[in-house]
């Protein structure tokens, strides 16, 4: 790992996670360049010591690793490709949502110029910045992640996933998938007790909450059977149909909907 000492560092975009970002960067006393389109939002960082570029090409100028997080891939180009001649040498690191195949593009974009590329996926919100809480995975560039490890540290716990730029997104979107749908099931057992008038803050501190954490404790044996191959018995997908049958139709005789469930059962259908 190359000690960075404080590798200046350039991060475009300031919403609420590219200011947790910078100011993570600034608290470790790294010189810090910042742009974003409404100026404005730079100014608690400048008031902490950073540097407010005045244009995009000044803050890709400003420093040899450029930290990227806007709302998409086309917003990352839309900055990015006008200054496209200014990238080579730099390493760029990417850490706006976008697809795998989006993050594959950029890398194959980026190489062109002559610029080490490296995606990222944020595992953290923005108050977790900086803290053993934030977890970010990325992929990519190895040369430009060995190089910048250290910097990249002082965001949350690091993970190098690999040098197809496209792992990270598929890591942070499959993640993200197994959250959406934790949460839509809770949504849906909050909407069905609350049919006949339990709170849902004692509903998910008593009961759900409980339930979820010791299933947690299952996915390392579903993965398990998952990486085998073995077929799931006969006896246990009917118990599972049965089981999903019920939620549906509980669910709707007390008014609710149960689209947050039908695909859960369409999925085990097919299984």
């Amino acid at each position: 790992m190359v000690n960075t000492g404080s590798t200046p560092v350039t991060v475009i975009g300031l919403g609420a996670m590219g200011q947790a970002l910078a100011e993570a960067f600034l608290n470790a006393g790294h010189p810090t360049t910042v742009w974003n389109r409404t100026a404005a939002r730079a100014e608690p960082l400048v008031a902490k010591g950073a540097v407010r570029a005045e244009t995009v090409a000044e803050a890709v100028t400003a420093a040899p690793l450029i930290v990227v997080c806007v709302l998409d891939y086309a917003a990352v180009h839309g900055l990015l490709d006008p200054v496209a001649d200014e990238l080579s040498g730099r390493a760029l690191v990417n850490l706006t949502n976008g697809t795998a195949q989006e993050a594959r593009t950029t890398a194959e974009w980026a190489a062109e110029l002559g610029a080490e590329y490296v995606d990222g996926g944020i595992m953290a919100i923005p108050p977790t910045i900086g803290t053993p809480a934030s977890a970010i995975l990325y992929s990519g560039s190895q040369q430009a992640f060995d190089t910048h490890s250290t910097v990249l540290d002082l965001l949350g716990t690091s993970k190098f996933l690999g040098t197809d730029a496209g792992l990270a997104a598929l890591h942070d979107l499959a993640l993200l998938g197994a959250m959406y749908g934790m949460f839509a099931g809770a949504f849906t057992a909050m909407a069905m007790v609350g049919t006949e008038k339990v709170a849902a803050a004692d509903f998910t501190d008593e009961l759900l909450v409980p339930w979820l954490n010791s299933m947690v404790a299952v996915l390392p044996l579903l993965a398990a059977e998952a990486d085998s191959g073995e077929e799931v018995s006969e006896e246990r997908k009917l118990v599972e149909r049965v089981a999903l049958t019920n939620i549906i139709d509980t669910a709707k005789a007390q008014g609710v909907a149960a689209n947050l469930v039908n695909p859960i059962q369409a999925i085990k259908d097919n299984t």
